[in-house]
């Protein structure tokens, strides 16, 4: 262990506490502060030590949470006094997170940093048997954040709506109405849509329509929540028993 400790950054996985790997596991056995989010799964802190100093900084919408600067502050003071620092975060650290961020405030400060890399929510169609890439049909997937950091559309929700790629919407379920615009004004209305609400836990849900019906068939379905938008999508809708999870058809 460096003077100045160290800070690893651990993927946490979609939710299910299965799917964490192997190092990611012994990262947080040997955590002398742990620092969780919101969306990691619980049970995963049982194998963090007892010494373990354990917090929550998750952030989440409409309720108290710690800010970004605050979460770095706590990085660089811990491990400023020689401690190992995990960072536990929902999915991969670097994939539609705050990862980089907070890997360049610690260098800033001389701190060591590693990075143990996550499932992603990405790969959570694949959970369900939907197919981001179907031969003969798409040649690409796009991912998207459908929230920018001004609490925005992303821009590239039209032009990934323009192509023919399978499109993969994170933090969109709020956002799902101007979807669904930009695909009817390039006359997809009957293109097939997924949303995987809580994936990968047991209260999963998979929602299934096309962009004309799918505002109406997804009311209540709760957050977090995929959006996947595209023809390889019905590859799942032929599936007469869904995998992983309560299927909703329209």
């Amino acid at each position: 262990m460096s003077k100045t400790g160290q800070l690893t950054l651990v993927g946490a996985g979609p939710g299910d506490p299965d799917l964490i790997s192997i190092k990611g596991v012994k990262a947080i056995a040997s955590a002398e502060v742990l620092l969780y989010d919101a969306l990691v799964n619980k049970q995963l802190l049982k194998y963090a030590v007892s010494t373990c100093e354990k917090i929550y900084v998750g952030k989440r919408a409409g309720t108290h949470s710690s800010t970004q600067d605050e979460i770095n502050q706590l990085i660089v003071e811990y491990a400023l006094q020689g401690k190992h620092v995990v960072r536990l975060k929902g999915g991969d650290p670097l994939i539609f997170a705050r990862g980089k961020e907070e890997i360049d405030y610690a260098k800033a400060f001389g701190i060591h940093t590693d990075v143990v890399i996550g499932i992603s929510s990405l790969n959570l169609p694949g959970y369900y048997g939907i197919p981001l890439t179907t031969r003969g049909v798409n040649e690409s997937f796009w991912v998207v954040t459908a929230t920018n950091k001004n609490g925005k559309l992303s821009t590239d929700a039209r032009l990934a709506a323009q192509s023919s790629a399978t499109v993969v919407y994170f933090m969109g379920l709020g956002k799902l109405p101007e979807i669904v615009s930009i695909y009817q004004s390039q006359e997809k209305h009957d293109t097939p849509v997924a949303i995987i609400s809580q994936g990968s836990l047991p209260t999963a849900r998979v929602v299934t329509g096309t962009v004309s019906s799918i505002v109406k068939q997804s009311q209540g379905i709760p957050a977090p929540a995929l959006i996947v938008i595209g023809e390889s999508v019905s590859e799942y809708l032929n599936v007469h028993e869904p995998l992983n999870a309560k299927k909703d058809e329209f």
